[in-house]
């Protein structure tokens, strides 16, 4: 049986252009694409330097596409299965909102990041659990707020 255009839409989506596909740490490499996608844009556009209205636009548009997208691709692949890594960018997105484009400070948002998705800490364990679409977006999300708190405090207390 043929794959249909909505399952491959959705794999496409899903794995962020089939970046979940690589064999080793898929999360940590699906992070990459939002890191890179904050420091282009935040460069190219002054509307996207991680805050206000153009930012939470494209911020719920790629949670509405992912939890679509990683919804279809549970039925295809399984439960939260590792390929799926469009959560990873939306997570890294979160977590860099207003960041500023300074290498220690993106390394930084980026490890707390991995630290938080890796950990799960109250409640994002508790929203994976919920599954689903929704879910898998719903817990990096988590990550990521908690991500742009730690590094948001880091920052004042830089000075």
């Amino acid at each position: 049986m043929s794959e249909s255009r909505v399952d491959r839409l959705a794999k496409i989506v899903g794995t962020s252009v089939f970046i979940g596909y690589f064999p080793i740490f898929p999360g940590t490499v699906g992070s990459l694409p939002g890191l890179i996608i904050y420091i282009v844009l935040s460069l190219k556009f002054a509307a996207f330097n991680g805050l206000g209205i153009a930012w939470s636009v494209l911020l719920g548009a790629i949670f509405v596409g992912g939890a679509i997208a990683a919804d279809r691709c549970e039925r295809i692949y399984g439960n939260d299965d590792k390929r799926i890594v469009i959560d990873e960018v939306w997570g890294m997105l979160v977590a860099l909102q207003g960041v500023p484009l300074q290498a220690k400070w993106l390394i930084i948002g980026f490890l707390m990041f991995r630290f938080f998705d890796v950990v799960k800490p109250y409640p994002a364990r508790k929203a994976e659990r919920l599954g689903g679409g929704i879910a898998i977006m719903l817990d990096d999300g988590i990550a990521g707020a908690y991500s742009a708190v730690i590094v948001c405090l880091l920052r004042l207390l830089a000075g």
